[in-house]
Order: C-alpha cells, then sequence, then structure tokens
C-alpha cells in the first residue's frame, strides 16, 4: 500500500489533471487536509471512526456551521478518492452520521436604486477620464459591474473567465463553477455587450498574451481581491450606501429574476446550481419583500370603512 503522504500527493494531482479543480479549491482542500492530519496523534489512525467522530466534534466547536460543512466535505472528497483508486475498501464516512444545524440567513441584496446609483458613478468617473490610461482602467471597471449583475457569475468564476470562454460574437460565456461544472450564459442586454466589447478592444494586447479575459495594470489576471476594490471605490461615491460585496450582484441578480416571475429552474440553471434547494433561497426574499410590500402598500389601508 502506498504511504498516506504519496496518497495525498496523488490526490492533489488528480484533483488539478483530472478533476480540473481551480487553484482556490485545491488549496482549500489543503488546508482542510492537513489541519485533520495534524489533529490526529499518527498517521495510522486517519481511517479510525472514533478519531474522524472527534474531530468532527471539534470543528463544532471552533467553526461556524458552513466552515465545518467545508471541512467535512473536503475529507469525504479525499476518501471517496481513495476508495476510487482501491486504496482503502471503505469509506469510514459511511458508518458515520452527521449532522449539522445551519442557521437560516437570508441573502443580502443590493436595492434598485443603489444598484443603479453604484452603476451610475461607474459610467460617470468613465466620463471624467482624460488619460488613456485612465480610459482603460474604468471602462474595466464598467465591464466587470455589468456582467457581474448581467450573469450572476460567482467573483471567482469572472476573474478565471478564459479569453476563449468570452464569444462576444454570439453573445455568450462559458464558465466553470463549483466541480469544475460548465454552464453558458448568453449575454442579451445591448449596455452589458458593448461595455465588454469596448473593454475587448482596449486590451486585447494584454488579454492575448495573460490568457485570462480580464486583466490587472500589470497584466495579470485579475483577482477577486481586486474586484472587491473596485466596488469599495464606487460605492464609496454614494452617501449612505451599505457594504456591497461581488456576491450581493449574484443575489440581486436572481432575486430580479425571481421577481420577473421567471422559472426557478432557469434561474438554477443560470446560476450553476446543482440542488433546486440551494435556488430556493430567493423564494425566501421574494416572500420577504412580498410581506413588505402588503404592510406598506396594501391598497385596503385607503380603504375608510364605517364600522359603526
Amino acid at each position: 500500500m502506498k504511504t498516506l503522504d504519496c496518497c495525498i500527493t496523488d490526490y492533489f494531482d488528480y484533483c488539478d489533471n483530472q478533476k480540473k479543480l481551480n487553484q482556490k479549491t485545491i488549496k482549500a482542500y489543503e488546508i482542510d487536509l492537513k489541519q485533520y492530519f495534524c489533529f490526529l496523534e499518527s498517521n495510522d489512525e486517519f481511517l479510525q471512526k472514533n478519531k474522524i467522530c472527534k474531530y468532527i466534534e471539534h470543528i463544532q466547536s471552533t467553526y461556524k456551521p458552513k466552515t465545518v460543512k467545508r471541512k467535512i466535505a473536503s475529507l469525504k472528497a479525499f476518501y471517496n478518492y481513495l476508495v476510487y483508486e482501491n486504496i482503502i475498501d471503505d469509506n469510514p464516512f459511511n458508518k458515520i452520521r452527521i449532522k449539522i444545524r445551519e442557521p437560516f440567513i437570508l441573502p443580502r441584496i443590493i436595492p434598485k436604486k443603489t444598484l443603479i446609483k453604484i452603476l451610475s458613478a461607474t459610467y460617470g468617473e468613465l466620463s471624467k477620464c482624460q488619460t488613456v490610461y485612465e480610459i482603460k482602467c474604468i471602462t474595466r471597471d464598467v465591464a466587470v459591474l455589468e456582467l457581474l449583475f448581467a450573469t450572476g457569475l460567482r467573483v471567482s468564476e469572472l476573474c478565471y473567465l478564459k479569453t476563449v470562454d468570452v464569444n462576444l460574437e454570439s453573445n455568450y460565456i462559458k464558465t466553470f463553477g463549483k466541480g469544475s461544472k460548465e454552464r453558458i450564459i448568453q449575454v442579451c442586454v445591448p449596455d452589458v455587450l458593448s461595455a465588454l466589447k469596448q473593454y475587448k478592444k482596449l486590451f486585447e494586447q494584454e488579454i492575448n498574451t495573460c490568457g485570462y479575459f480580464f486583466v490587472n495594470r500589470l497584466g495579470n489576471r485579475l483577482s477577486e481581491q481586486s474586484v472587491r476594490f473596485m466596488i469599495n471605490k464606487y460605492v464609496s461615491k454614494i452617501k449612505k450606501c451599505p457594504h456591497i460585496t461581488p456576491h450581493m450582484f449574484r443575489h440581486t441578480f436572481a432575486t430580479m429574476l425571481l421577481e420577473a416571475d421567471v422559472d426557478i429552474r432557469y434561474i438554477q440553471n443560470i446560476l450553476g446550481h446543482s440542488s433546486i434547494r440551494t435556488t430556493e433561497i430567493y423564494t425566501h426574499v421574494s416572500n420577504a419583500k412580498q410581506k413588505q410590500i402588503l404592510s406598506r402598500k396594501h391598497p385596503r389601508k385607503k380603504l375608510d370603512v364605517n364600522k359603526g
């Protein structure tokens, strides 16, 4: 039998070369597995059910439920690989019942008026540009923010778009979500297409050299952190604007589609959710808004009924 260290090395090669997982996911797997094996007193314990249970108890007392779920998923994926490669006969997780109660939190969305202000602030900065460098930078910002809202992409998906993934002749993008699941999203809004075409025209040389569609000032792939800084820059120009994250564009996109009576199955496919249950969280947001509307604007409140 291979040594455990060899198995781990081979596993990450498998994740990279066969499963084609992005480097961010692989890095998370590495951190989670390293933490687990540091918890064990010896490598011989890694197949012992009681040790796994003790580790789960440890992380449940240390981390939030969402983090615990991710760390357990990382372990399960590794053990599934060992079974798949016939390195072990049984997955010890098959004999462990895990119950994690995750608090229900409604996704935060960007109010429509705020969204308009953010996009308007971006275009406003573009209209004030005086140098070629400024024009290029702000044109990129416009394209990034327009695409985030137009497609509901995760920020990591946007940053990892390759040149070949963006087709501005047939107006679609191809992205690889969680688990390297491929999906095609049509880009149908003229303003968004115009922003992307303007950006590509200005950055064509850098894009071709880098291989990624969105590039930074050094000609490298645009990072997720850069997108966060970008959003904060324009949000800071708006009075009394709440903190906005890239993922809130995704939440807002999905919620507005649902409120426009788009079938939830279509929204599931566009967002790349493997389970409809994940998408259904937006129905709760829609219901919350419905309650708000009815409590404030119900026509019955305007009826002066004589009860005497």
